[in-house]
């Protein structure tokens, strides 16, 4: 018999604030959690992005030590911070997890804990100081503290030493995917046992130069003629989507270990499913919803119901123009003639990276409600979904969570009720 996974911990730091019930009210709204980046640098294009959904409530001593602090990066502090933030949440101190205050010190005796965490950019302030650094002063200028924060699994690293996880530690830079990938390999090396409790999520942070670097490529949703600038998820006139930053950590562990230790199983992982799209470009989704779809469906019909048997998807689709339409002929395919649930965008409020749709999904499960897609006026002939237009809708027992990447990664994972 297959080992069960389930989701027991969350921890989520963003836009919104610090934890679940603010995430909980900023989607009821439905409304984009933006505020302005400071373009003081000159960095920015003339009538380019000004917003950004950035983390307004930067104290994490409640999570991280002062002294602690000074030695992370900003994206370490809140990998680490929602970590631990999703072990409390699982009724999980740090002497249970074998953390730095645990008996013996890290590692002695507790459970083996993997870190599955992805990220898009790694922290980026820490590596422009370097550069800077570097570039201004010479190597000889270069800090050890910044070169060793700068790389991509830097905030995993740190994560693992704050909790004592001695398991595996896997970075996942796979973009607009990474979240749930890294989800889906925290809860395979559950289930096949190489780890007794996984800390899987994403964190990104989001700098001025990152923000305009990203607009002036034209990813960025902005003003436009009389339209004011905010994503519009599926709307025929997105130009762009909302630049986030933030942390998600989720806490998974066999089904019946959560049950022996008393724990309350948030979720269960039903199924995880990863692919490619080849004709996407390295910097662009692509067109291959011909050769997504089907996969999409066969793990669809994994789940009880098959895809009728999904009660709402927990879209990626966040205002890019390719991106969502390839996120909407997937959808619209591999449902075929069985019509389709409600599609909820949280990206439209949260942002683009940061955890994207994870937090979302567990709260979709229980039953949270969703605001309307703000901005969806204008419906997109070559999408053919309208997200979900607020209101009441049945509480669900099974949702999709969808991921599909700018330059071909794509992934889809399927939650549903424990109890």
């Amino acid at each position: 018999m297959r080992a069960e996974t389930v989701i027991t911990g969350l921890g989520t730091i963003g836009p919104c604030g610090h934890g679940r019930e603010a995430l909980a009210a900023a989607l009821a709204a439905g409304r984009p959690v933006a505020t302005e980046v400071d373009r003081g640098a000159g960095l920015h294009r003339e009538g380019g992005a000004r917003l950004a959904a950035l983390v307004g409530e930067r104290d994490l001593s409640r999570w991280i030590p002062p002294a602690a602090a000074r030695r992370m990066s900003f994206s370490s502090k809140l990998a680490v911070a929602a970590a631990r933030m999703a072990l409390a949440d699982a009724g999980l101190d740090e002497a249970d997890a074998g953390g730095e205050t645990g008996p013996g010190g890290a590692g002695h005796g507790g459970p083996r804990i993997g870190v599955y965490l992805a990220t898009t950019f790694g922290a980026g302030l820490t590596t422009e100081t370097l550069l800077r650094q570097i570039l201004l002063e010479g190597a000889e200028a270069a800090q050890p503290f910044c070169f060793s924060e700068c790389v991509a699994n830097a905030a995993a690293a740190r994560l693992a030493i704050a909790v004592g996880a001695r398991g595996p530690n896997v970075t996942v830079t796979q973009r607009e995917s990474g979240p749930i990938l890294a989800v889906a390999r925290g809860a395979q090396a559950v289930r096949e046992g190489r780890v007794d409790l996984a800390l899987a999520g994403a964190v990104e942070e989001m700098t001025p130069l990152l923000h305009a670097l990203l607009d002036r490529f034209g990813a960025l949703a902005r003003p436009e003629g009389a339209l004011g600038e905010m994503p519009r998820p599926f709307d025929r006139r997105r130009n762009g989507f909302l630049a986030g930053e933030g942390a998600t950590l989720l806490v998974l562990e066999r089904e019946e270990a959560a049950r022996a230790r008393g724990a309350r199983a948030l979720v269960r992982v039903a199924w995880s499913g990863a692919a490619f799209d080849a004709t996407a470009s390295a910097s662009d989704w692509g067109d291959g919803h011909a050769s997504l779809a089907p996969l999409l469906r066969a793990g669809l019909g994994e789940a009880p119901g098959g895809a009728a048997g999904v009660d709402a998807v927990v879209s990626g689709a966040s205002g890019a123009r390719r991106g969502d339409r390839l996120e909407a002929r997937v959808l619209r395919a591999a449902w075929a003639e069985v019509p389709l649930p409600p599609v909820l965008a949280p990206k439209a409020v949260v942002g683009e990276y940061g955890g994207g749709v994870l937090a979302p999904g567990l709260l979709a499960l229980d039953g949270a409600p969703f605001g309307p897609a703000i901005g969806f006026e204008a419906p997109d002939p070559e999408a053919g979904i309208a997200p979900h237009a607020g209101g009441g809708r049945k509480a669900p027992s099974r949702v999709l969570l969808t991921g599909l990447a700018s330059g071909g990664a794509a992934a889809w994972l399927i939650l549903e009720r424990a109890s």
